[in-house]
């Protein structure tokens, strides 16, 4: 038998193969059938962005323009960096500049080491009882509103009836009003935050450690080390990559100062520490309706924050290894 006449059943059979195997689906589809409760899960979240986040990016372009309600946004009049130029030129451009920056370093030293130390401290607790007690402590404040932890703040230093007044008093100091001092705003409003947020932002601090093997403290154990040379040589390293990230999104938002506490401790008296950028754009904005103007100052922040995210990435991932991407 020739070799043409053997390979007769052989390609009759290949091409009975082609014509019952199903057409290959795209690998997306595939994925999307065999997993599509994940892909339910993460619908929401998804729409949220794009509806809240991304869509609204349309609207930056009242800040090129001398935007009119009547007119709308696609018939107002371009102007170019007219609205920057008129912020940039504002007397209260240095001021809300330096009151931003200076607020946000300042939450940024004070309240970034406290939670790591606070989560360091928690990890060497063997006492269940006590360690739970202490978290539901520390954790408890985060929980409390915006407008109850400043009205809790206004009572506690209001001259008279405040608590650390009549401390003071007793004390021998004269009365004080700390909310109109502005020298006191700073300090008022980021301790008053790393107490309300460091229990909360230990969080992550905790779940790192707890990756930690067991074994490297065994180790360490059987070479006589101390509790702070464990903490030196095995906690503090495992920490390194989450602490990094940390820092980079911190100090990617350092023009993002928190427009609610801020807005609800101003006062007259104190107006010159605490108007920054967000409480100016919303008087400016909303209470003025100068919306082009507004969005301008608005869009210049957010423009400052990712130069700065990228910026603080690029460091940390040539000298670290560490990075967001």
């Amino acid at each position: 038998m020739s070799r043409a006449t053997e390979s007769i059943p052989a390609k009759m059979e290949l091409q009975q193969r082609k014509h019952v195997e199903p057409k290959r689906q795209h690998p997306f589809i595939k994925s999307l059938k065999k997993h599509w409760e994940l892909y339910l899960l993460v619908l929401p979240p998804v729409l949220y962005l794009l509806i809240f986040k991304y869509i609204p990016m349309v609207g930056v372009q009242i800040a090129f323009k001398d935007f009119s309600v009547v007119k709308g946004i696609w018939g107002s009049p371009w102007v170019g960096f007219k609205h920057f130029e008129a912020f940039f030129q504002s007397p209260n451009f240095w001021l809300l500049i330096k009151n931003t920056i200076g607020i946000s370093f300042y939450s940024l030293i004070a309240g970034f080491p406290i939670p790591i130390l606070l989560a360091l401290a928690l990890n060497e607790i063997r006492t269940g009882y006590f360690k739970k007690t202490v978290q539901m402590v520390t954790y408890a404040p985060h929980f409390i509103s915006t407008v109850v932890m400043v009205s809790i703040i206004i009572l506690m230093l209001s001259p008279h009836v405040g608590v650390v007044d009549k401390l003071f008093t007793l004390l021998g100091f004269p009365m004080t009003n700390f909310m109109g001092i502005p020298e006191y705003f700073k300090s008022i409003y980021v301790w008053s935050g790393v107490w309300q947020g460091m229990g909360y932002s230990s969080i992550i601090y905790i779940a790192a450690l707890a990756g930690v093997d067991p074994s490297l403290y065994e180790a360490a154990k059987m070479d006589g080390a101390s509790r702070l040379r464990k903490i030196w040589h095995i906690d503090l390293p495992s920490l390194v990559p989450v602490t990094v990230i940390m820092l980079i999104l911190s100090l990617g938002s350092i023009m993002g100062v928190g427009f609610e506490k801020i807005y609800l401790m101003q006062n007259p008296l104190n107006t010159s520490a605490s108007e920054v950028i967000s409480t100016y754009v919303y008087k400016v904005g909303l209470i003025g309706a100068n919306f082009s103007f507004s969005s301008a100052v608005g869009f210049f922040n957010s423009i400052i924050n990712l130069i700065l995210l990228v910026i603080v990435n690029g460091i940390s991932r040539k000298v670290s290894q560490n990075s967001l991407w």
